[in-house]
C-alpha cells in the first residue's frame, strides 16, 4: 500500500483524524479538492476564484462551493482546513438534550465530554475580551434585557487568536486597521496575528487571528509526517486486497488528470454533502455496493436562519468585529419544546463582491456550467440584491440563529446530480418560533425587521451547517456507520465528519464534529 491511511477532506473531521493517526505513527495522506489559501490569495475582487463548480472544478475551484436545490440551498468551503476557512469561529458544546435521542447509546454527552475539551484546546476557545465588545453584542444583551430574558444571553467561545492588552482599544466607527494586530508565531509553529476586528471571518482572515485548522491541526499532521494534497478531487473507491484504491483527479492548469492512491484504510471527511455523494457514486458505480440503504437519509440543516433588522438609532457595523460573538439561548425546550439559540451575525464588507463575481461569471457564460447550477434558485438573487446594497450598512443587524430541524431531508442521485428531497413541513414551528424571536428582538431594541424576500416569498433558506447524510445508527439498517464512524458492511473504511451527526445539534456544530473525529481516531487501533 501506499499509505497506511488516506484521508479525503481536510475539514474539522479529516484535519483531526489524519492529525491524530499521523501522531499515531501511521503514515497519511490527506487528499483536499480545494487548494491551499493564504492571505495573498484569498479572494477580494468579483473577478477573483469565490466559486467552486462541482461540474467543472477544474476551472473553477474557488473559496465555497454553493449548492442550489429546491427550498433549501448549501454553502460549503472549498480548500486546506475545509469548513473552517468560512466558518465564523463559533465552538459549542450542544446541550444534553439533543443527545437523548437520536444518536447509538455509546454516544452521550458524558461519554463526549473529554473529546469536546480536546478541540478546544486545540483551538484555543475563548469569548471576545470585554473590552473589544463590538456594539451588535450589546445590542444582544440590550434586547435580551427587554424582553426579560437576560439571564439567557452569554458571549460564546471563539477560535479565535485576541490581543488581551486592556490598552489595546477599538474604535468601531473607524475602518479597521491590519496594523492593530499583533503578528507571531503560535505553539503549533504556524504564522498568527490577534485579531483586528476586520470583519473578515467568513472569506479569509488577513491577519491570520483565525484558528482555522491550517494553524493547528494540520501543522501538527505535518510535524507527524502527513502529507497534504491539495487540488485532489476524489471520485472513486474501490476495495481492494488489503485496502483500498482511491481514485482522485488532479485539478491542474484548467485539466483533471486522473490518477490512484492505495491504502489500508480510508477516512471520508469531504463533509455532510461531500462525503454523502461520493458514497452515493461508489455505490452507484458499484465499488460500494454494499453500502448501507440508509445513506442520504436524515439529513439536517441544522436549523439556520436569518433576519436582518434595521436599526435606525444604532450605529452596528455588521462588517466589523468577529461575525458572532454572542447568543441569547432556548436550549432548554424552554419556548414550547423547541430548542434554538439566537446569535448575533455579521456582513463581511466584500460579501457583494462574492456575489458581483458570481453574477458577473453566470451573465458571460450564460449556458456555462455556473449558470446550470445556481440560475434557477431565487435565493441567490435575493442575497445578490441584499448584497448590493451593503455600502454604508452600519444600521443593520443580522439576526442569525441555529435551531433543532426535523432532519428528514434525503439526498440521492438525480440524473447524475446530486439531489436534495427538503419538505420544510416538518420544521416550520422552529423556523417560525425562531422568526418571531427574532422579529421580538428587534423591535424591543426600535428594530425594524426585514425577512429575506426568499422567506417570505417561497420558504427558501440557506445553511453553512449541512449534517447528516452518513448518519451513526446501531446497524446497517438505521445508519450508515456505527458509533466508531466505522462503515457498515465494510472493514477499515470510515466517515469522520458532519455527514455522521445523526440529528440536528441547534449550535453551531463544529465542535461536535472535531469532538467525534478526535473520538474515532481514538478508537482506531
Amino acid at each position: 500500500m501506499d499509505f497506511d491511511v488516506i484521508v479525503i477532506g481536510s475539514g474539522f473531521g479529516g484535519a483531526i483524524t489524519g492529525c491524530r493517526l499521523a501522531q499515531k505513527g501511521q503514515k497519511v495522506l490527506i487528499l483536499e479538492r480545494g487548494k491551499e489559501w493564504d492571505k495573498g490569495s484569498y479572494p477580494r475582487a468579483p473577478e477573483d476564484e469565490w466559486i467552486w463548480s462541482q461540474t467543472s472544478p477544474e476551472h473553477h475551484h474557488g473559496w465555497v462551493d454553493l449548492r442550489v436545490f429546491k427550498g433549501m440551498s448549501v454553502i460549503q468551503g472549498a480548500g486546506v482546513g475545509g469548513g473552517s476557512l468560512i466558518y465564523a469561529n463559533i465552538s459549542r458544546v450542544p446541550p444534553e438534550i439533543v443527545f437523548q435521542k437520536g444518536w447509538p447509546p455509546e454516544i452521550t454527552l458524558k461519554s463526549m465530554a473529554k473529546y469536546y475539551a480536546a478541540v478546544g484546546e486545540m483551538l484555543c476557545v475563548r469569548p471576545i475580551p470585554q473590552h473589544q465588545l463590538n456594539p451588535r453584542i450589546k445590542l444582544m444583551q440590550d434586547a435580551a434585557n427587554k424582553i426579560g430574558d437576560g439571564n439567557r444571553f452569554q458571549q460564546v467561545d471563539l477560535a479565535v487568536h485576541f490581543n488581551d492588552d486592556p490598552e489595546f482599544k477599538v474604535d468601531f466607527s473607524q475602518e479597521p486597521d491590519i496594523r492593530n494586530s499583533k503578528p507571531g508565531v503560535n505553539k503549533h509553529g504556524a504564522q498568527q496575528g490577534t485579531c483586528a476586528h476586520l470583519g473578515e471571518c467568513d472569506i479569509g482572515c488577513r491577519v491570520y487571528a483565525k484558528n482555522t485548522l491550517d494553524k493547528n491541526y494540520l501543522p501538527e499532521a505535518v510535524k507527524a509526517g502527513a502529507r497534504i494534497w491539495p487540488l485532489h478531487l476524489v471520485t472513486n473507491i474501490v476495495p481492494i486486497d488489503g485496502g483500498y484504491r482511491v481514485e482522485h483527479d488532479q485539478l491542474t492548469s484548467g485539466q483533471r488528470i486522473s490518477g490512484t492512491t492505495t491504502a489500508k484504510r480510508v477516512v471520508v471527511a469531504a463533509g455532510s454533502i461531500g462525503s454523502t455523494e461520493l458514497l452515493l457514486r461508489c455505490r452507484d458505480k458499484g465499488s460500494l455496493s454494499m453500502l448501507s440503504p440508509f445513506l442520504g437519509k436524515n439529513w439536517s440543516s441544522n436549523g439556520d436562519f436569518l433576519t436582518p433588522a434595521f436599526h435606525l438609532l444604532r450605529r452596528l457595523w455588521p462588517d466589523r468585529g468577529p461575525t458572532i460573538g454572542s447568543a441569547i439561548s432556548y436550549l432548554d425546550g424552554s419556548d414550547d419544546g423547541l430548542v434554538y439559540w439566537i446569535e448575533d451575525g455579521g456582513i463581511p464588507n466584500l460579501m457583494n463582491k462574492f456575489f458581483q463575481g458570481l453574477t458577473t461569471q453566470i451573465a458571460a457564460a450564460p449556458d456555462g456550467p455556473l449558470a446550470q447550477e445556481f440560475s434557477p434558485h431565487s435565493l441567490l438573487q435575493h442575497l445578490t440584491s441584499f448584497a448590493a446594497h451593503l455600502d454604508g450598512f452600519e444600521h443593520i443587524m443580522p439576526w442569525f440563529a441555529q435551531g433543532v430541524d426535523a432532519g428528514n431531508g434525503a439526498l440521492s442521485l438525480k440524473n447524475g446530480a446530486l439531489n436534495l428531497d427538503w419538505n420544510i413541513s416538518d420544521s416550520l414551528p422552529v423556523f417560525e418560533a425562531i422568526a418571531k424571536k427574532h422579529k421580538q428582538l428587534a423591535e424591543s431594541t426600535g428594530g425594524i425587521p426585514m425577512p429575506l424576500p426568499g422567506w417570505t416569498l417561497g420558504k427558501e433558506l440557506i445553511t453553512p451547517h449541512a449534517l447528516g447524510g452518513c448518519n451513526m445508527g446501531t446497524s446497517i439498517e438505521d445508519g450508515v456507520v456505527d458509533h466508531a464512524g466505522r462503515v457498515f458492511g465494510y472493514d477499515n473504511l470510515y466517515v469522520a465528519d458532519g455527514a455522521i451527526v445523526p440529528r440536528a445539534l441547534g449550535v453551531n456544530p463544529s465542535r461536535t464534529i472535531g469532538a467525534l473525529a478526535e473520538r474515532i481516531a481514538d478508537l482506531i487501533q
